[in-house]
């Protein structure tokens, strides 16, 4: 198998998950399923429990909120495909750790530590990874700043992974439109 690295990209409920799985299965097992939601609030939890119930049995998870590169390349085992869903709920978990502290530069620096640490975990493990992500640039402009920062974050975050990865696929009312490699022309 040669290796893939693949980033979904889309809105909520685009069907990115879910698209995930798909490509996990034909890529090949064993798969590690790398969840970095927080349950919050009830709402939330019943969402974790879904998405849970949704994956194969056979599959390995790792939930983990922070340090995600290390703690997949310490947990990987044999796995073959590594799902990682969500790095929009990544950035929140690092956005609330550190938002009580003043100061954007410290957070972008978390947070580039944080994506730097997983694009190594990728170059470094034999196996393909499939990354999920929100498109949050699309809409309409956060009312408040911290909307706007967590805006712009992932925006940043979202463009070092594109760089990274061998394919891009933006998901459209759960059907996955090819971004990278185009077809059509390169840069």
């Amino acid at each position: 198998m040669r290796l893939k690295n693949i980033l979904i990209i889309g809105g909520a409920r685009s069907g990115k998950s879910h698209f995930a799985q798909e490509l996990a299965l034909k890529l090949g097992e064993p798969v590690l399923f790398v969840a970095t939601a927080v349950a919050g609030d009830e709402e939330m939890r019943q969402r974790i429990e879904k998405h849970q119930q949704a994956r194969p049995s056979a599959w390995s998870t790792l939930e983990v909120t922070t340090h995600v590169g290390s703690q997949i390349s310490q947990k990987i085992g044999e796995a073959q495909v590594v799902i990682v869903d969500c790095i929009t709920l990544l950035v929140s978990n690092i956005l609330s750790q550190y938002s009580d502290q003043t100061g954007v530069p410290l957070i972008e620096q978390k947070l580039t530590s944080e994506i730097n640490e997983l694009v190594e975990c990728i170059n470094h493990t034999d196996a393909s990874f499939i990354i999920v992500t929100n498109e949050v640039g699309l809409g309409l402009v956060p009312a408040n700043r911290v909307g706007r920062l967590y805006r712009d974050l992932l925006g940043r975050v979202n463009q070092l992974l594109a760089q990274q990865v061998d394919e891009i696929y933006l998901m459209v009312a759960g059907l996955p439109v090819p971004i990278k490699p185009s077809r059509y022309f390169s840069l």
